[in-house]
């Protein structure tokens, strides 16, 4: 393990590349997956189709296709990104979908009574929204949504085959030159492991603090 450790430094830089793809997927996925998810349950029947056939499509391909779609597919529109801004689009396209049927889910889950309640008393679409509906939803979404973080984090691994220094590259460029992979990939395993072990001990917490009692 002295090889492992002493290659921390360099793989450093590797996790906080890993880290800064997570984040920004996580961020643009999360809004635009409210956005979109919002658009789903309340839209006008084009823009709800449109939404269904992209959420529909996108789970349909693996993570691994889309990311070499974007980063070699682009350019032929005359396109060009370079490596991690394609490795972001392409993991946001795919995290987008599932925040979107996350929040499609997380509302429907929500009785129509509520909503015809606030609407008895005077409350405007968006007042229900935000006072009735959301705060309840808001409950069922979030142990959901961190799993699908702890997929962002997982599918980030898969960036460093377009060329993105990730913490998996750095430990493959640090193997070709000390050629001893069994340490460096158990020091790989075990960081990646650490991540997502936190985000699903949140998870957990989550769900128990916004624990409630099924109809």
């Amino acid at each position: 393990m002295d090889v492992a450790l002493q290659s921390l430094p360099f793989l450093t830089k590797g996790l906080l590349t890993t880290l800064q793809v997570s984040a920004l997927v996580v961020v643009l996925s999360l809004a635009l997956g409210v956005l979109f998810g919002l658009i789903l349950v309340y839209g006008p029947l084009p823009l709800r189709l449109l939404v269904r056939g992209y959420s529909d499509l996108i789970r349909g391909i693996p993570i691994l296709v889309l990311i070499f779609a974007v980063y070699y597919g682009l350019p032929a529109l005359k396109v060009n990104l370079n490596s991690l801004t394609a490795a972001v689009t392409a993991l946001t396209m795919f995290s987008t979908a599932q925040v979107i049927e996350t929040t499609r889910g997380a509302i429907q889950s929500i009785h129509h009574g509520q909503a015809e309640a606030g609407k008895a008393i005077g409350l405007t679409f968006g007042q229900r929204l935000v006072y009735v509906v959301l705060p309840q939803a808001m409950r069922r979404f979030l142990p959901p949504w961190i799993n699908s973080v702890t997929e962002s984090v997982k599918g980030s691994a898969l960036v460093s085959l377009i060329g993105v220094v990730d913490l998996m590259l750095a430990i493959q460029q640090v193997i070709g030159r000390v050629y001893e992979p069994l340490p460096l990939y158990v020091l790989g395993a075990l960081i990646y492991f650490a991540i997502n072990f936190s985000l699903s001990s949140l998870s957990r917490r989550l769900e128990r603090r916004f624990a409630y009692v099924r109809e």
